[in-house]
Parts: structure tokens; C-alpha cells; sequence
């Protein structure tokens, strides 16, 4: 044990568990224990020792923490005082001898992990006559980060009710610590600890159980690989059980099961039925209830569901939960951008998706990889573009807008999530295109020049076609005119009939008076500018990023976005920011002009069918993690995390995708004639 380099040294007990006491009992007088650190406690004596703040650990020197908690947990208290032990040299060791403070590399597969396959576990678990599961992080996983965070979410719905339970989450923890020491308790049992402890009078013990439960069965999900093993097993003759740690009754563990359509097992063993968890007697009670010749049990859990399997004579097979694949990853980055509950959640999201498989081996490569377009709009994009409509309605409501135009094509979706969020704003799908707005804009040679600085990518004959409808008989002695302010006749007569039948479209939507958001992704203003000539309303631009704010000085236009410039500066969405953008945009292709009757006139669809149904599908993706997160995440916790969306979306460049579809996709922008494959920015 990694204690043997610190005898004679000061050393403190993270935990105050019965693990934490086999542990005194063990050491004897070797070694100078000051004092027991909990995460939720920092005063009192436990075991004959005193119970330590960590800013005492720290005064009194101490060369090592010992965390005596299992690895979930472990994980946690390392975020918690990770950073400080760093910082102060203090050694922070769990009791299987890891190292937290040690901070893996960000890697995106897992040739140095070595676990069991599907195949594996099958062929193990044929050979026993009884088949028994853990359930929480075996079969079933929690969209949120730690299971403390299911407290915090209680604490936020008790807070709606008017009631405020100070530290709640923290007295919440400890009552349940508190009766883990010698039982296994409910969650009945848990609350009425806490209320006689506390004095808690505000809310009766069975209403806050309830509410617990009801939360916590919202943020449950199948692992559906494991749920399918489970069901395969049975088919073959197998016994199953659940055998599970946990303060719910076998009442809820099976209402549990039926929701995440785990059906097909024998029984339901589960600790506070019995008063006994796994590491307390829970198995030796399985046996002698089932007494079958032969078990497996196939969890999650290195200490309770392998060496205490393994300890009452069950072989075992122990499947990683999510969070030991991200630890794996080196947390794939994220560990530093998490500060608060709404960022546990969205981390909870991704690791409910991506690691929801616990046969992450069977590839040779071993490579983290992304099969499917929805999931690479949940994994990727929906975060960041979560916060931004987040972001959106906090500035239609700070400006008191009276509508707001989601501009072609890229708004297509963007005004969808906005409606689910908030649709007492009128809004609009607005048709229009960069090429639209100039066609019915311009109205002097400043105007020509302007556009003409917005290089295109091909001929003048080409640029005059695309940009402004006018079609050159090359034919003719075309020759002596070489640029756009030769053609300025043609392009202003044009631009009066396009301005015409812009106003005809314009006057048939339903746009009142007053201040008006208009939605563009990520532009300079050209749209806005020229927009602005035909409507009297005040166009309040709120953009996700606006680029060459310099070049737009003394147009006066009057533009807010999500990534101000100092941002984008240090940031890496200048990269990235493309590949949003194409999977955001609309089915229907690019709005060119408008006819005499006020409908639009579209240009030539240039994208596949299998191009659409691609980004259609990644946005099944966002909108499905969108309604996800307004659901989980209360609205007092909803924060915007910028650097966390960021390092979300730059994972598209590490984790491997194997969509052909995504990879096959182009980003196009007609208005510069440029196309780009998607493989050449991702």
C-alpha cells in the first residue's frame, strides 16, 4: 500500500465511512493521523479521531490525504481538493493506491485499457447457473456528472416551493452517511434522520422522498448494450437478479427497471430491504435466498461488485461505468471548464451518450467514434448552441423587442428552439440570403463598391449572374468593361424592381411596430444594412459572432452578438464556427430574389438528398438535447458556460466519426462561388 512511504509522517482520512474505520484499525500508531476530512462535515470526532476542515490539513503540514470512498466518489473529492493539494504538495491517494492528483492526457481510445467485450461477458456468464447485475451504472446510468448532483436538484425544487433548507445537500449527504455506517438505509429513513438532526420542520420527510425519487427517476437512461445482455442471458435459460445498493424499496427499483424496459429478470435484491449493503452482508442474503450451484455477478463497481462478490464465492465480471471511461480519456479536457451544476449536467449528457456502451473494445483501434448524424448534433453542436438561444431570449427580453426576424437559412432552426423556450415574442421566419438583400439594396455606386470589396471567386460575368441576377451576352463587346461599377445602370435599375417586389413579400408578414431582433449567425451586418432600407421598424441585430466589425464603422448599425471580439480573439470558434453553420441551415435552398407577388425566388438546389437528411437528422440531435436540458436543468441553475460548449465542439476534431453522410458534406457559400468538404475543417 502506498502508506508504506508515509510511516511516521502526518497523514489524513478522507471519508467517514466503516472503510475509514478498518483502515485505524489497521495502521495502529504507525503513522500520525491528524484528523478525518469530509466533503460535508468539518467539525466533531469520529473513531477516536478528531473530524478536520481541509484548511487545518493544510496548517498542520500533513504529507498525504488517504481517500477511503469508492471510485465514483473518489473521483468527486479529487475535483473538490485536487487543485489545493497540487498547489500545497500534499499526496492525494486513494486506498487502491491512485494517484488524484496525477492528470491524465486527453487521448481518444483505449488501446491502453484493457476490459471485457460483449462476447466475453457472454461466454463468461454461460457457464454459471444464477446471472446477478448491479443496476445504478451497470444497466442504468444518471445524466448528471455525480450523484450529488441529484441533491442540488432537490434543493433548487424545494426552493420553487418556497422553502429554503440551509446547506441542504450538504445535510442531505451527511444524514445519509451518517446511517450507512451501520446500515443500509431508506430513503424514508434518510430524511427523517435529517429532520431530527437538523431540525428540519419546513417539509415532512415522505414529501421530500418523493421528491427525491421523482427527480432522480428523470435523469435515469438504459445502457442499452448491458440491458440487451441481460435479456440475451435470459433467453438462454439463466437466472437473473438485480442485486443493488440503494435507499429505494424494491417497490421503486422495479418501477425503475419497467421505465428503462429492463423486464426480464427472476427477482430484485436490494440492500435497504434488507438493512445490509454489498459490503455488509448483501450477497451472503442473495445466496441463501437463491441457492443455486453456481453465480456471476457482472457491475461496475471495483469494491462492492468485484472483491465483496468475489469475497461470498461469485465470480464476477466488472463492466466500466461512463465516468470510468472519462476519466480514461483524461476527461477529454473538460475537467477545468466544470464549475457549476448546469455544467455537471451537460457532462452527464455527454456521458450518458457517448460512454453509454460499456464495450468500448470491440474495434481493433479501439477508437472513441461517433456513428450516427443525431448523435453528432447532441454530442457536438447542441450544447453551444443551447447557450446561445439561451443567451437570445435574455437580449430580446433586455431590449424589449417587439419581433424578431430569424433570418434564411440560418435561422431555420435557431427560431425553433426559441419558440419551445419563449413564444410571447412574435417571430418570423424571415426570407432572405446575403445575394437577396444586396439584389434589392442597392441604390448608389457606394453600394456597388461596397460588394465588389467582397472578393468573388470566378468571373465579372459570373459574379454579375450570382450576386445580382444580370445575365452578360458574352458575345457582345463585353470586354471593355471590367468590373462591377460598369454595370452600375443594370444593377440599380434591377435592384428598384427586386426592392419592389422585396416590399410586397415584406408587407404580407405580420411585423408590428416598434424594435425588431434580426437573427443572423455569423456575419458582418451586409444583410442587416440593406434589410434596414426597406422596413421602418429599428433593426436590433443579435448575432452568434460578427466579423470585420472594423470595416463596418459609420454604417450605424446597431449589433449585439453572443462572441464579442475580444472573445473571439481567444477563442477557437473562428475555427469551428462553419461547421455550425451548416448544420444549422433550412431544407429549402438559398432565397435569390423575390417575383412581382411577393414569393420567393430560390436558387438551384446544389445539395444531395443525402446531404439534407444528414443535417436534418444532426438536428433531431440538437433539438432533442435541447429539450433534454430545459427539462434537467432548473432555470435559477442555467449558466452559460462558453469555454465548456467550446471544448464540446472541438471534440469533433479528436473523436472519430463514421457517419459518410457528415463526412461527405460540403460547406457552401454562394455568395463568394466557394465550396469546401467537410473533412478539410473538421
Amino acid at each position: 500500500m502506498i502508506l508504506s512511504e508515509y510511516k511516521g509522517c502526518k497523514i489524513a482520512i478522507y471519508g467517514l465511512g466503516i472503510e475509514t474505520e478498518r483502515i485505524l484499525g489497521e495502521i495502529g500508531e504507525a503513522f500520525q493521523v491528524v484528523g478525518l476530512l469530509d466533503s460535508y462535515q468539518s467539525s466533531g470526532n469520529l473513531y477516536g479521531k478528531p473530524i478536520i476542515s481541509m484548511g487545518f490539513a493544510v496548517e498542520e503540514s500533513v504529507n498525504l490525504i488517504l481517500v477511503a470512498a469508492r471510485p465514483g466518489s473518489c473521483r468527486a473529492i479529487a475535483r473538490r481538493i485536487g487543485g489545493i493539494c497540487r498547489e500545497k504538495q500534499i499526496a492525494l491517494f486513494d486506498i487502491r493506491g491512485n494517484d488524484l492528483c496525477d492528470l491524465r492526457r486527453v487521448v481518444y481510445n483505449f488501446k491502453e485499457v484493457s476490459g471485457y467485450t460483449k462476447s466475453q461477458v457472454m461466454q463468461k456468464a454461460s457457464t454459471y447457473d444464477v446471472i446477478s447485475f448491479d443496476l445504478f451504472d451497470t444497466l442504468i446510468m444518471r445524466k448528471v456528472l455525480f450523484q450529488s448532483d441529484v441533491f442540488e436538484l432537490v434543493n433548487d425544487r424545494l426552493k420553487q416551493h418556497g422553502i429554503i433548507i440551509e446547506d441542504f445537500p450538504a445535510k442531505r449527504m451527511a444524514s445519509e452517511k451518517e446511517l450507512s455506517r451501520e446500515r443500509s438505509p431508506k430513503l424514508f429513513e434518510i430524511y427523517s434522520h435529517m429532520r431530527h438532526t437538523y431540525g428540519v420542520a419546513e417539509i415532512e420527510p415522505e414529501q421530500m422522498a418523493v421528491m427525491e425519487w421523482e427527480i432522480d427517476c428523470g435523469l435515469l437512461v438504459p445502457r442499452r448494450e448491458v440491458c440487451r445482455l441481460l435479456s440475451d442471458l435470459e433467453r438462454q435459460g439463466k437466472k437473473i437478479y438485480i442485486v443493488s445498493d440503494s435507499y429505494y424499496n424494491k417497490k421503486q427499483i422495479v418501477r425503475i427497471l419497467k421505465q428503462c424496459g429492463i423486464t426480464r429478470y427472476t427477482d430484485i435484491f436490494v440492500s435497504c430491504e434488507y438493512g445490509k449493503g454489498k459490503l455488509q452482508g448483501l450477497f451472503w442474503e442473495f445466496k441463501e435466498a437463491t441457492d443455486a450451484w453456481s453465480y456471476c455477478h457482472i457491475g461496475d463497481d471495483v469494491v462492492a461488485d468485484v472483491e465483496y462478490a468475489e469475497k461470498n464465492g461469485i465470480s464476477t465480471c466488472r463492466l466500466y461505468n461512463g465516468i470510468d471511461f472519462l476519466e480514461q480519456t483524461g476527461y477529454m479536457g473538460l475537467w477545468d471548464y466544470t464549475q457549476c451544476l448546469a455544467d455537471r449536467i451537460k457532462i452527464g449528457m455527454f456521458v450518458a451518450n457517448i460512454f453509454n456502451s460499456p464495450f468500448q473494445f470491440e474495434s481493433e483501434e479501439c477508437q472513441i467514434a461517433v456513428s450516427a448524424a443525431y448523435d453528432i448534433g447532441y454530442i457536438f453542436f447542441a450544447p453551444m448552441i443551447c447557450d446561445f438561444v439561451l443567451w437570445f431570449r435574455e437580449q430580446a427580453d433586455k431590449y424589449q423587442l417587439e419581433n424578431i426576424l430569424f433570418c434564411a437559412r440560418d435561422g431555420y432552426l435557431v427560431k425553433q428552439l426559441y419558440d419551445e423556450l419563449c413564444n410571447q415574442i412574435s417571430s418570423v421566419y424571415f426570407l432572405t440570403s446575403r445575394m437577396a438583400a444586396i439584389r434589392a439594396g442597392m441604390e448608389s455606386e457606394e453600394d456597388i463598391k461596397y460588394v465588389e470589396s467582397m472578393k468573388f471567386s470566378g468571373s465579372l460575368f459570373r459574379q454579375l449572374e450570382e450576386r445580382f441576377g444580370i445575365q452578360v451576352d458574352t458575345k457582345k463587346q463585353e470586354n471593355v468593361r471590367t468590373g462591377l461599377q460598369d454595370y452600375q445602370q443594370e444593377i440599380l435599375k434591377r435592384a428598384a424592381i427586386n426592392r419592389k417586389n422585396y416590399d410586397t413579400y415584406i408587407e404580407q408578414l405580420d411585423i408590428k411596430k416598434g424594435t425588431t431582433g434580426f437573427f443572423d449567425f455569423v456575419a458582418k451586418g451586409t444583410t442587416q444594412m440593406y434589410i434596414g432600407r426597406l422596413m421602418e421598424q429599428h433593426l436590433k441585430g443579435i448575432y452568434f459572432l460578427r466579423l470585420d466589425q472594423e470595416q463596418m464603422k459609420g454604417t450605424d448599425l446597431d449589433i449585439i452578438s453572443f462572441y464579442d471580439t475580444e472573445e473571439m480573439n481567444n477563442s477557437v470558434i473562428f475555427r469551428d464556427y462553419y461547421i455550425l453553420e451548416t448544420m444549422l441551415t433550412a431544407p429549402m435552398p438559398s432565397v435569390k430574389e423575390f417575383d412581382g407577388n411577393g414569393r420567393p425566388v430560390y436558387a438551384e438546389e446544389t445539395r444531395k438528398e443525402s446531404d439534407i437528411r444528414c443535417f436534418q437528422e444532426a438536428q433531431e440531435g440538437i433539438r432533442g438535447y435541447f429539450r433534454e436540458y430545459l427539462k434537467l436543468c432548473p432555470i435559477s441553475a442555467r449558466k452559460i458556460n462558453k469555454n465548456l460548449d467550446e471544448l464540446l465542439l472541438s471534440l469533433v476534431h479528436g473523436i472519430e466519426i463514421t457517419d459518410s453522410d457528415f463526412l461527405n458534406l460540403k460547406v457552401e457559400d454562394p455568395f463568394f462561388n466557394r465550396m469546401t468538404d467537410m473533412t478539410d475543417i473538421i
